[in-house]
């Protein structure tokens, strides 16, 4: 069983404190901070491409993250191949 909630706490901790790292002084280290974030959209992208696999729609995704459904279908749809459910038009 996983944990999500205890993941994610652990997740953002590492996060946190490799910004306090770079920010202590460690310029160098700052594009592989951002490259971080990158990954972090990448991992985002191939979540929301494995819901949807699994049937999940554009509006139960966005309605998770709070925003609406054309907006996560714009901001992930170009990653993700259309998939048409003839008894959904989402």
């Amino acid at each position: 069983m996983v944990e999500n909630r205890e993941f994610n706490a652990f997740a953002r901790r590492i996060i946190r404190a490799y910004g306090r790292r770079v920010a202590e002084g460690d310029v160098d280290a700052l594009p592989e901070l951002i490259e971080l974030s990158a990954s972090l959209d990448e991992a985002i992208t191939n979540a929301v491409k494995g819901l949807r696999s699994f049937g999940y729609s554009w509006t139960e995704i966005a309605d998770r993250v709070g925003m609406s459904r054309q907006a996560a279908q714009q901001r992930w749809g170009r990653s993700i191949p259309q998939q048409r459910d003839p008894n959904n038009n989402d």
